[in-house]
């Protein structure tokens, strides 16, 4: 077998053990051995790298879409290794030219992490063939995550375990209609026509909107390509879009500033049962918080930004529960946008009264006013009324 191959099966198969790196091939090489053996962290499993000088000891943590690269490279720069897996020994020898031998010989090490019940369980499973995701290009056709999607991967598993975790605990209609305002790529949207109608086997219907005609025909000509049949891709702004049927889950990722106020308008007046909204580059209160209380933070322009950010959402929250909503504030990785967002989780109650007040109280602590979520709102009701 090629090393290519044996490191490749064995951290697919997740039987990798231990290696180690000697004797280096460049005299100048201030690391004598290197070490590297699988660690569970956060539940998932990553690679711990030890490099060893004289007298001090390194240590490198590796995810494992890099490991298979980063062992091919340290055993080009060794001439000595050895790679202990479950089922096999094998020593490498490497000589002047860059050869390299093989010697294969019988186990010696037993595995210690038992992998089973510690590995992060995807709800899409790695190294397991899913249409979509091949057909968008983060996986190729084995089932193999590319290593620079990874995160992407990583961030629409994250995004279904946040739908899962509420629609799990309810009983789902046969028919479950879903929008998605601001679609974008269309991963996510993507990924949620896959868990309802191929894991949860219910017939979702989904739209996504978006303003960019050239992205509405690339997702349509995908979804057509996969035959996700009631998955559809339509231009347009959302505060234009209307329809008369019962949504029951309304998507809204990062639509810019007001785009996402006008999305959650919408979900209300609709009265539908789940919101999950990551609002984006929050604007509207930047100008307006007014508190001389805050003039030591408000002075600044950077940490003035982040607090109209966090105040713009703790409003949208405290307008949403107003509205008859449980609200949680959710951490959402996207590498696309931010390191860390807010996802507002929001899932139809009842009317809460202290709400109501505790928004208005917000609103006076802050000196805010003529605030779009407000106007907007008001204006769909006299819309419906009319």
């Amino acid at each position: 077998m090629e090393l290519l191959e044996i490191l490749e099966e064995n951290i697919k198969n997740t039987t990798l053990i231990y290696c180690v790196f000697a004797s280096s091939i460049k005299k100048e090489e201030a690391y004598k051995k290197i070490t590297v053996k699988p660690i569970i962290s956060k539940e998932s499993v990553i690679y711990q790298i030890e490099k060893f000088t004289d007298k001090q000891v390194f240590h490198e943590n590796l995810d494992i879409e890099f490991i298979v690269d980063r062992l091919v490279t340290l055993s080009k720069s060794y001439k000595n290794a050895n790679i202990f897996t479950v089922d096999a020994d094998y020593q490498l020898l490497v000589n002047k030219k860059g050869n390299m031998k093989i010697i294969k010989g019988k186990a010696t090490k037993k595995q210690e992490i038992k992998y089973h019940n510690n590995i992060k369980q995807y709800i899409i499973e790695e190294n397991k063939p899913c249409d979509f995701l091949i057909e968008l290009g983060v996986m190729n056709k084995d089932g193999k995550v590319l290593s620079k999607y990874y995160d992407k991967f990583k961030q629409i598993n994250k995004f279904l375990e946040i739908v899962d975790d509420v629609v799990s605990k309810t009983d789902l209609k046969e028919d479950y209609k879903i929008i998605d305002f601001g679609c974008g790529k269309a991963y996510l949207t993507f990924a949620l026509y896959y868990y309802f109608y191929k894991i949860k086997k219910v017939n979702v219907s989904i739209v996504g909107l978006d303003l960019k005609t050239d992205v509405i025909e690339f997702c349509n000509n995908v979804a057509r390509k996969l035959q996700y049949n009631h998955l559809k891709f339509e231009n347009g702004d959302i505060k234009d879009y209307n329809t008369n049927l019962n949504i029951d889950l309304v998507v809204t990722l990062h639509a810019c500033d007001n785009a996402t106020d006008a999305a959650l308008v919408k979900a209300i007046t609709w009265n539908t049962d789940l919101i999950l909204s990551v609002p984006c580059c929050q604007h509207e209160f930047y100008n307006k918080i007014n508190n001389l209380n805050l003039e030591p933070m408000l002075k600044h322009g950077l940490i003035k930004e982040r607090l109209s950010s966090l105040v713009t959402d703790s409003l949208r929250g405290l307008f949403l529960e107003a509205k008859g909503y449980k609200v949680q504030m959710v951490e959402f990785v996207d590498m696309e946008h931010t390191p860390k967002n807010i996802l507002i989780r929001a899932v139809k109650t009842k009317i809460n009264e202290k709400a109501k007040i505790d928004y208005e109280k917000f609103k006076s602590f802050y000196n805010l006013e003529n605030i779009f979520i407000e106007n907007y709102y008001n204006s769909q009701i006299n819309e419906k009324i009319n």
